[in-house]
């Protein structure tokens, strides 16, 4: 892959490039996909009707990864692309992905990736998603991503995703189906400054006895930013479920959670907890008394809240 001192620095926060180059690889800049890399295992192969690529885990692969980094450079680009994941029943595969958003125009750039999961019967999917934007901050940087979750009997994901920080607007929307001792795992970390705007949605079916959900979200929003997470947890079988929702407010930013939980089968045992607030003045006591500032002393309360 021929890369330049921009592209690098997107990627090197939200991929590895020494291990994308060790592995199975697509890598999508400016709406083309550039490069793509294929192994025994891993086979990934473009789209003939659309944009875009389908990925093929043969079943029993063990410890393999793939990396599918996308980043926009210019103004005015409008990118979407639709990436089907079929994974083989006892498969154990890492996948990373993330888009990041260079632009200093005065055009707006999107991205709009539209994922779907097919995981095969006892297969494990660690799933690892990072979005950032650079470049002048009255910019447009936009991430739209679609996530859909099909996962069968005994399949585990792990699914952590993170928004690094200057994105001004994404709206990211996940639906899941969970059939029998099916588990998910939902890791989020957001954060939102100046006028940003962050909203997610996640929709899950658990339709199988002994499926399992957790949703884990954590975020701040500072200045006038403002964040939006709705989930739905929907328990149709002998199954549990488990909403987290954390959130940081400072200066004059918004944030609303609305996790709801609907409880169709008697033995479905759906949990919810949702807390917004400031950061505890005693952790800002403590930070300022060793010499940090108070703008210092957030930042490092911030980043390891977000760790």
């Amino acid at each position: 892959m021929k890369l330049n001192k921009i592209d690098k620095e997107l990627l090197s926060q939200i991929s590895d490039l020494h291990q994308i180059e060790q592995g199975s690889y697509s890598f999508r800049k400016n709406g083309q996909n550039t490069a793509i890399n294929s192994s025994t295992d891993i086979q990934i192969v473009k789209k003939t009707d659309k944009s875009g690529i389908d990925i093929h885990v043969k079943p029993n692969t063990q410890n393999k990864s793939m990396h599918l980094p996308v980043i926009i450079t210019d103004g005015g680009i409008s990118d979407k692309v639709y990436n089907d994941f079929y994974v083989g029943e006892n498969a154990d595969v890492l996948i990373v992905a993330g888009c990041g958003i260079h632009n200093t125009s005065n055009q707006q750039s999107e991205h709009n990736g539209i994922h779907t999961f097919h995981l095969g019967k006892n297969s494990k999917v660690r799933y690892v998603e990072r979005h950032l934007g650079l470049g002048e901050t009255t910019s447009g940087k936009i991430l739209n991503p679609e996530t859909k979750i099909i996962m069968e009997e005994g399949s585990q994901l792990t699914m952590e995703t993170a928004q690094l920080g200057g994105v001004t607007y994404s709206d990211r929307r996940t639906v899941a189906k969970l059939k029998a001792n099916a588990k998910l795992l939902i890791k989020e970390n957001i954060l939102t400054t100046e006028n940003q705007i962050a909203k997610t949605k996640f929709i899950v079916d658990l339709v199988g006895d002994g499926s399992s959900v957790e949703v884990k979200s954590r975020s701040v929003a500072k200045d006038n930013s403002y964040q939006e997470f709705v989930s739905n947890l929907k328990g149709k079988a002998d199954c549990y479920g488990h909403v987290e929702c954390d959130g940081i407010i400072d200066g004059n930013a918004h944030i609303i959670s609305t996790p709801q939980i609907s409880a169709l089968n008697r033995n479905a045992n759906l949990v919810h907890e949702a807390q917004v607030g400031k950061i505890a003045g005693e952790q800002l006591d403590k930070l300022m008394t060793l010499g940090l500032t108070y703008s210092q002393a957030c930042d490092k309360i911030i980043a390891g809240y977000l760790k």
